[in-house]
């Protein structure tokens, strides 16, 4: 079985030229719309001369329509928005501190030991000795914790 493929350019092509019969139609009835209204004021016109010359004759005359009706317009003009009123901001959450202190970590990436900071040659001297008695690799990294601050009690 052979696959068809789409042509992109003839499918694009025949999409514009839907798009151009859709925005000409639109052209077209906003054009006969103007024309009703125009034939609308034209009869409007002659009943008014009709109106004004049986004024002057002294009789009176009915018009076909006692009150002008105004159309509605094909385009709606927006309604104002009313501003929306502003979210309250909430409150940026606490930067926690942290510190670094060496972990040794097995093979796994477990956490076997934390050493502090300044002790990073215990953690070397740990890492050995587990490997050595293991004979499974363990390494030392770096971590980052929360400093936990001792609330002061009164």
């Amino acid at each position: 079985m052979a696959r068809r493929t789409l042509n992109r350019k003839d499918l694009r092509a025949d999409f514009e030229a839907a798009e151009r019969r859709k925005q000409s139609d639109d052209e077209v009835d906003e054009e006969e719309e103007e024309v009703g209204e125009e034939e609308d004021e034209d009869e409007e016109d002659e009943s008014d001369e009709e109106a004004d010359e049986a004024d002057e004759a002294g009789e009176e005359v009915e018009s076909e329509e006692e009150a002008p009706r105004k159309r509605k317009s094909a385009v709606k003009e927006p309604k104002p928005k009313e501003p929306k009123p502003r979210k309250s901001r909430a409150r940026a959450a606490k930067t926690v501190r942290m510190k670094v202190v060496w972990g040794v970590f097995n093979n796994s990436n477990q956490r076997v030991a934390v050493y502090d900071f300044p002790k990073k040659k215990e953690a070397d001297d740990h890492a050995a000795k587990l490997m050595a008695d293991k004979k499974s690799t363990h390494f030392v990294q770096p971590v980052k914790e929360p400093i936990e601050e001792k609330k002061a009690e009164s």
